[in-house]
């Protein structure tokens, strides 16, 4: 393909525009940062905001990890890829295993510098994040056992999110030597199931959509279940996300904010119920997208901001 034979920087802007799009996942990482940090000096009942440099370099390491869980997925599900989906940039020869390697290398060291030099307090959490990551991409050493059992396969990848959320929040109380607010179990506990929302509703598709050895959640429990199933968990995170609120004391308002995004979250998902279609399908993938934005800034974001200049 033509696209193959551009410079490495061109062919890497075509990779992240398909596999991680750079500009999406910055807002998304960026309010998922700001709202743990929140959430936790909320908790904690200091004011104001941490310091603006710290925030930066932490909105940085943050995406750059969830950037390391991309490209270690390239090399797990390189075989797969290689057999049934020959369209994504690897297997097609856009971008090699071996770029993306050095990619990763050099990640993980502009991550490694900028905490030594700017945020060493943070070496710790940092080193369980990664610790973990790390046993990801060897499977947890039983890869066949965890392909075989899809359910704890996506809880064991899941748990990676409550843990990098786990390093954002520690901006706040780690760096400053102080313990972690109890309601953070909730706040992590929201960061898990948001997860699974995401998980759960990029991959929901309509028959005619199904592609042979590639995991759909309607193909694994069937059309109307899968859906039933991510409203499930989207109702189940809502309840969460109520529970971490009342433990901030944000009052009624956030019942009103929370049950109102969440009704309109779901609506694709009866759409799709009423009519399997890839435009259903591709609005529950929004929709979960949506979901999880609104989610942050509900519990830290907008509270924080609200304190700020309000």
């Amino acid at each position: 393909m033509e696209q193959n034979t551009h410079s490495f920087f061109v062919r890497f802007y075509i990779y992240q525009k398909e596999r991680f799009p750079f500009v999406g996942y910055i807002i998304l990482i960026g309010v998922f940062t700001f709202s743990a940090i929140s959430y936790s000096r909320i908790c904690r009942g200091e004011n104001g905001f941490i310091d603006w440099k710290h925030y930066l370099i932490g909105i940085i390491t943050t995406f750059t990890l969830f950037f390391l869980v991309r490209i270690f997925d390239e090399f797990k599900d390189k075989e797969e890829d290689a057999k049934y989906r020959k369209y994504l940039p690897v297997p097609r020869g856009l971008i090699s295993l071996k770029e993306l390697r050095w990619v990763g290398i050099l990640v993980a060291l502009i991550q490694l510098f900028l905490i030594l030099f700017f945020q060493k307090e943070m070496i710790l959490l940092y080193a369980i994040v990664m610790g973990y990551l790390l046993l990801m991409r060897a499977e947890f050493f039983v890869p066949k056992w965890l392909k075989n059992h899809q359910l704890i396969y996506v809880v064991s990848h899941m748990i990676i999110i409550p843990l990098i959320d786990v390093y954002a929040s520690g901006l706040d109380w780690f760096y400053n030597g102080f313990e972690a607010p109890v309601g953070l179990l909730f706040f992590f506990a929201v960061s898990f199931m948001n997860g699974i929302v995401l998980e759960f509703g990029r991959k929901i598709k309509p028959p005619e959509s199904e592609e042979e050895g590639v995991l759909s959640y309607t193909k694994y429990f069937g059309t109307k279940k899968a859906v039933w199933i991510w409203i499930l968990v989207i109702t189940s995170t809502l309840i969460l996300s109520l529970i971490t609120s009342v433990y901030a004391n944000y009052g009624l308002i956030a019942f009103y904010f929370f049950g109102t995004v969440f009704l309109i979250c779901i609506l694709p998902a009866f759409s799709f119920l009423i009519k399997p279609s890839n435009k259903n399908a591709k609005f529950i993938e929004h929709a979960s997208s949506l979901w999880t934005v609104f989610m942050y800034l509900g519990l830290g974001g907008i509270p924080m901001v609200s304190k700020l200049f309000f």
